[in-house]
């Protein structure tokens, strides 16, 4: 079965064609560059980058992956969450291929497709490095991202429960968020990681949210550090945050994004430990683009009893083998095909 994947949830634009879980091609353009100024995504820049990028990336994936369109058994894509706009143009751009080539079409959930990305286990793609083995269930899904916090017990393929989710902030906005505070380039995750090198994680002692068994917060994390940085730079709390940059050091900045990340990513591991006792999966997998955190992924390696699945960095932020893959398994255990003429996008689809 080879399907082609099309994700265009947020900034990026990315469709990949995968094989009995080979990955073939992922093609994947961003905007990224065109929101730094921003310190975010600005929705209508990212939707019409994509109204630009779409056929020429679809394009370049089947050449890739050598496909024909007559190889292509089916298409699915992204139809939530995500940007309204956004969604809109993979969703009509699919809708519009399934139709003229006469392809089956299935509608995937972004979330979930960050999981699957863990079940590719070969590719000739030499940039990329899967895991040869699929993981086994039952399993626990730890999902972090800009927009999504999730902690997900899977006893099967697609049979799951959520178990506990962000109340507020998602650690990847919170990342973000602190990085603006500390003056660092936007996306915060990579900026606040490699600042935090320069610090020393134990500087300042940050709170932990005390909320439901598997629930996450980052808020109150944030706000405790917008006023460790105020009371660091010597000014109340009413001073704007963003002029909190120029009044604090370099090693200022390290000490706080270094304790800011430990606290973070610390809140994260108590949780899965906690899961983990409470239902001995066979693994856990780690998926999203704060799944790319170096410290993350060691931490969790290190504290766990069990096999810790950890996609390739490259494969952590959105991409369309993610959605192929997940479509692979959604047309083998067939579910329910989306009707082409039909399909519409959910910006707020939640698992």
């Amino acid at each position: 079965m080879r399907i082609l994947g099309i994700e265009t949830s947020c900034d990026e634009t990315s469709a990949a064609v995968i094989d009995n879980g080979n990955l073939l091609s992922n093609v994947v353009s961003s905007s990224m560059d065109l929101h730094q100024k921003y310190g975010g995504v600005v929705p209508e820049i990212a939707a019409r980058a994509q109204i630009e990028t779409i056929l020429p990336v679809i394009k370049e994936s089947l050449e890739i992956s050598k496909s024909r369109w007559a190889d292509i058994d089916g298409i699915a894509v992204t139809y939530g969450a995500g940007l309204g706009g956004s969604l809109l143009i993979g969703v009509m751009t699919a809708r519009t291929l399934a139709i003229v080539k006469d392809k089956p079409l299935m509608g995937c959930n972004h979330v979930l497709g960050h999981i699957y990305v863990n079940f590719i286990n070969k590719t000739s793609i030499k940039e990329y490095m899967v895991q040869e083995k699929n993981p086994k269930f039952p399993l626990i899904a730890v999902i972090l991202s800009g927009g999504h916090s999730q902690l997900v017990l899977f006893r099967n393929h697609l049979d799951y429960t959520l178990l506990g989710r962000t109340q507020d902030d998602a650690i990847g906005e919170a990342f973000d968020k602190v990085a603006k505070i500390l003056g660092l380039p936007y996306p915060g995750g990579p900026s606040i990681s490699a600042t935090a090198l320069k610090g020393d994680p134990s500087s300042h002692m940050l709170p932990k949210a005390k909320v439901g068994k598997y629930d996450f917060s980052f808020s109150g994390l944030k706000t405790a550090v917008l006023r460790l940085a105020q009371a660091q730079a010597g000014v109340g709390f009413d001073f704007p945050s963003y002029n909190l940059p120029e009044r604090l050091s370099e090693a200022q900045k390290a000490n706080i994004a270094a304790s800011f990340q430990s606290t973070a990513i610390s809140s994260v591991v108590d949780k899965v430990l906690l899961a983990y006792e409470e239902y001995t999966p066979r693994c856990v997998l780690l998926a999203g683009g704060v799944a790319a955190n170096t410290m993350l992924r060691e931490s969790l390696a290190d504290a766990l009893p069990c096999p810790l699945f950890v996609p390739d960095p490259k494969l952590c932020t959105d991409n369309g083998a993610m959605i192929a893959s997940l479509g692979e398994w959604q047309f083998k255990l067939n579910k329910p095909l989306a009707n082409p003429y039909l399909l519409e996008i959910a910006p707020n689809l939640s698992m």
